[in-house]
């Protein structure tokens, strides 16, 4: 074991990640977890380190953020190891794959296209985008939709502007941002309807829908990432709420046990502090 441990440690280190991956695949001598695992039950680990990547980069921990790094690129090497057990594909064609990609979306690097600034490239990026979606359809004698290829399980707030900006493509969109704060009055009077009418939840759920829907869109027109807007509004919430716990202990020995008066008063106390 020490020596196999010794000669991984000789390898550069992206061909020690993808020998390592496939020594906890192996089928006699692998990680029984390891060997339990499907496409479908570590997405969700995917999922989650992209999340700490996130995180990582929101607390400016470069050391933090060096280890996130490692722990996604491992779930690449996860995936890319068991299609390629499935003989579907391996890393370097998950690498060779994106490295063209790149290549062929960036013409203005390498090749003789020119783009003024990051807004030419950003409308550069979604042509090409749109003609491989358009090349792909017609390979696959499908009717296109400029809607495709939006994944359907990006958070939702995520994929409601990435369909909303597909749609705008096409001048499916309000020229200016009135239009969309009227509407969410007419998405809230909705809402509130259904509320008084006690309807089903089905229904309020649809409103609710609809009214999430429309701010995003709000997000959208003032150039703002509705995600990252309430990752921040979680943290806010956060921070000022433990300060209202500290409060709350400091002034009677406890949290609970208080009513909303009392704790409305801290809350209030903890904003204007944080407001000097």
């Amino acid at each position: 074991m020490d020596q196999q441990v010794n000669d991984f440690q000789k390898l550069p280190p992206m061909e020690r990640l993808i020998k390592v991956m496939a020594a906890l695949r192996h089928p006699d001598t692998g990680c029984a977890w390891d060997l339990e695992q499907t496409f479908a039950t570590i997405a969700p680990y995917t999922i989650e380190e992209a999340y700490e990547v996130d995180d990582a980069i929101a607390e400016g921990d470069m050391a933090h953020l060096k280890e996130e790094l490692g722990d996604l690129l491992l779930q690449v090497a996860f995936h890319a190891r068991m299609a390629e057990e499935e003989g579907h594909f391996a890393f370097d064609d998950v690498a060779g794959a994106i490295a063209n990609k790149m290549i062929k979306r960036h013409p203005h690097v390498f090749g003789d296209a020119s783009v003024r600034n990051s807004t030419e490239q950003t409308v550069a990026w979604e042509d090409q985008k749109a003609e491989e979606r358009a090349e792909k359809a017609a390979h696959d004698a499908k009717p296109t939709s400029v809607l495709d290829g939006v994944a359907g399980n990006l958070p939702a707030l995520l994929r409601s502007i990435k369909l909303q900006k597909r749609a705008a493509r096409t001048g499916f969109d309000w020229p200016d941002i009135l239009p969309v704060l009227d509407k969410i009055e007419e998405e809230l009077g909705e809402l509130k309807q259904e509320i008084s009418n006690a309807g089903s939840k089905a229904r309020l759920a649809e409103e609710y829908g609809d009214l999430m829907f429309v701010f995003a869109n709000l997000a959208r027109h003032l150039n703002l990432d509705p995600e990252q807007s309430l990752r921040d509004a979680n943290r806010k919430f956060i921070r000022r709420f433990s300060e209202v716990e500290r409060l709350a202990i400091a002034e009677t020995g406890e949290v609970e046990g208080h009513d909303l008066d009392y704790l409305d008063s801290l809350w209030d106390r903890v904003k204007a502090a944080e407001r000097k």
